[in-house]
C-alpha cells in the first residue's frame, strides 16, 4: 500500500491542499484528475431530497432522467445510480442474485464488499481460482467455469471480476454463454471498467453478454469520489434494484455526487466517448515504450487504458520504486515494490503524459526480478462465511495461526486472490503464502 504521511497537526483540508501543491500528475483515481471538469458551483448545490430534487430510491424526475441516459450509454435494459460507490452496486447485485435461491459461482479475486455482502445475505460460494502464477492477479477461464457447473448442483449465479486491478480481461462472451446454457445469470464486478464501453471497441461486459455490471463510475470516468452504477439487463428488475440498494445504502445520498455522474452522462453522449478511444492510441505508446525496456506487464488481453508495470523485470523493485516516480512528479494508483498501476484517462495533461513516458524511458536499470508468484491455497472449509464473519474475534500473529479459523479475508490490497477467506481453516501453506505476501498479523475466530 502507498506509505501514509501525516504533515504535522494538519487538518484533512490542509493537507488535501497541501498535497494539491506538490503539482504531481496524477495516474490513480478519480478519472476526472482533479482537472476542474466540473462547475464551479457543483459544492453549493448540496442538496437533499425535496419535492423538486427527486429520491434516489424512488427515482422519478431528474434521477430517473439521468438513469435512462446511462442505461443508453452501457447497452441495459435499466442502469441504477449509486452514490455509495461500487461497494453499493456490489452489494445490490448480490442481493438480486440472492433472490435465485441457489449457490453462486463467485471469483476467488472477488472485492471485501462482494465477500461481506455474500455473508450478510447467507449466499456460501463456490470459489473459482484465477491463474496467478505471473505475479498478476490472473483471470477466470471459461474452461474453469463449465467444469464448476459440471461438478455443482443448482448454481444459478456467477460472479466473476473483469477487468482486474491489473487490467486483465476475462472473456466474458464465453462465460456468459456457459452460464446461461446452464439457466444461470453472470454477474460482472466491473468496477475498474466503466470506461470500456467508449473503447474502439466495445469491451463492457454488459455489450459481451453479461446479466448484470456493477461499474465505479469514479475510478476512471469525470465523477466524484462515490459515485457509480448498477447495470441491469432485464429492466423488469429495476424495482428490485432499488429495494436491494436500499437495504444496503444510505438513506441522504449526496446530490453533488448524483449531479456528477449526470454531467458525465452529458460529457459522454456530446464527444467524450471519442476523448476516451483517443487515449487508446496514447496508452499503446506508453506500453510499447515499456516493452523495450524490459518492463514485464500482464499477458493476453487487457484494458486498454491500464497501464501496469512489472518494474521488478528492468530492475526497479521495493523501497526504491515509489520514490523514483515520485521524483518523477508522478502519483502511481498502486506500487507494491515490484509492480506498478497507473489509471490514464482523456483528463491527463500532455505534461502528465510526458512525465510518465521519460520515467518508463529512463528507468534505471539495475539487478531484474520476476514479479513473485503465488501457490493457489485451497483450504479446508470450517464454518460458512456469516458465521465466521459474526463470531467474536482474535489477531494473532500469522506465525502462530495454524489450526485456526480465519475471520476475515487474508488480502493484501490492492484486491488480489485471498490465501484464506473467512471460515477457512488456516493450515502450514497458508501460513508460508501469508508471510511470503507480507503479512504478520490475522483475525481468526475465538
Amino acid at each position: 500500500m502507498k506509505e501514509s504521511r501525516h504533515y504535522g497537526a494538519m487538518t484533512l483540508y490542509d493537507t488535501l491542499r497541501y498535497h494539491d501543491s506538490l503539482d504531481r500528475s496524477s495516474f490513480h483515481t478519480p478519472g476526472h484528475k482533479c482537472s476542474g471538469f466540473f462547475p464551479e458551483d457543483l459544492l453549493q448545490l448540496d442538496y437533499t431530497e425535496l419535492p423538486d430534487t427527486d429520491a434516489l430510491y424512488e427515482a422519478s424526475g431528474p434521477i430517473l432522467r439521468s438513469e435512462k441516459k446511462l442505461a443508453h450509454l452501457f447497452g441495459a435494459g435499466r442502469s441504477l445510480i449509486s452514490a455509495g460507490g461500487c461497494s453499493l452496486a456490489i452489494q445490490a447485485m448480490l442481493r438480486l442474485a440472492s433472490m435465485q435461491q441457489g449457490k453462486i459461482l463467485c471469483a476467488r479475486n472477488a472485492h471485501r464488499s462482494a465477500i461481506n455482502a455474500c455473508a450478510l445475505l447467507g449466499l456460501e460460494p463456490v470459489w473459482l481460482y484465477p491463474d496467478s502464477s505471473r505475479g498478476f492477479t490472473g483471470r477466470i477461464s471459461p474452461e474453469d467455469v463449465r467444469a464448476a457447473f459440471e461438478e455443482n448442483e443448482n448454481i444459478t449465479a456467477c460472479y466473476i471480476t473483469s477487468p482486474s486491478y491489473y487490467g486483465e480481461l476475462c472473456d466474458i462472451g464465453s462465460i456468459a454463454e456457459i452460464c446461461h446454457e446452464n439457466g444461470a445469470i453472470l454477474l460482472v464486478d466491473n468496477a475498474h471498467g466503466s470506461h470500456l464501453a467508449f473503447m474502439k471497441e466495445n469491451m463492457h461486459p454488459m455489450f459481451l453478454g453479461a446479466d448484470m455490471t456493477a461499474c465505479s463510475l469514479h475510478k476512471t470516468l469525470p465523477v466524484l469520489t462515490g459515485g457509480a452504477v448498477l447495470n441491469l439487463r432485464d429492466e423488469s428488475l429495476g424495482s428490485a434494484g432499488k429495494a436491494a440498494m436500499s437495504l444496503f445504502g444510505s438513506t441522504s445520498p449526496s446530490y453533488p455526487i448524483m449531479c456528477s455522474i449526470d454531467l458525465c452522462a452529458d460529457y459522454l453522449e456530446n464527444g467524450g466517448a471519442k476523448e476516451y478511444a483517443r487515449c487508446e492510441d496514447t496508452v499503446s505508446e506508453l506500453k510499447a515504450a515499456a516493452v523495450k525496456k524490459g518492463i514485464a506487464m500482464p499477458e493476453g488481453k487487457c484494458d486498454p487504458l491500464r497501464l501496469t508495470l512489472g518494474t521488478a523485470a528492468a530492475g526497479l523493485s521495493g523501497d526504491k520504486q515509489q520514490s523514483y516516480f515520485e521524483d518523477c512528479g508522478i502519483d502511481c494508483e498502486f506500487c507494491d515494490g515490484e509492480k506498478a498501476v497507473f489509471i490514464i484517462t482523456p483528463f491527463n495533461s500532455e505534461r502528465d503524459i510526458s512525465r510518465l513516458r521519460s520515467a518508463i524511458e529512463n528507468m534505471p536499470v539495475g539487478n531484474a526480478a520476476e514479479c513473485q508468484s503465488f501457490e493457489p491455497v485451497r483450504p479446508e472449509k470450517a464454518m460458512t462465511l456469516r458465521e465466521a464473519l459474526l463470531s467474536p474475534t482474535k489477531i494473532v500473529p500469522v506465525a502462530a495461526s495454524r489450526g485456526m479459523i480465519a475471520a476475515d479475508t487474508a488480502c493484501p490490497c490492492p484486491p488480489g486472490v485471498p490465501v484464506v477467506m473467512p471460515g477457512e481453516l488456516i493450515d502450514s501453506l497458508a501460513i508460508s503464502e501469508m508471510q511470503k505476501r507480507g503479512m504478520t498479523e490475522i483475525i481468526v475466530v475465538k
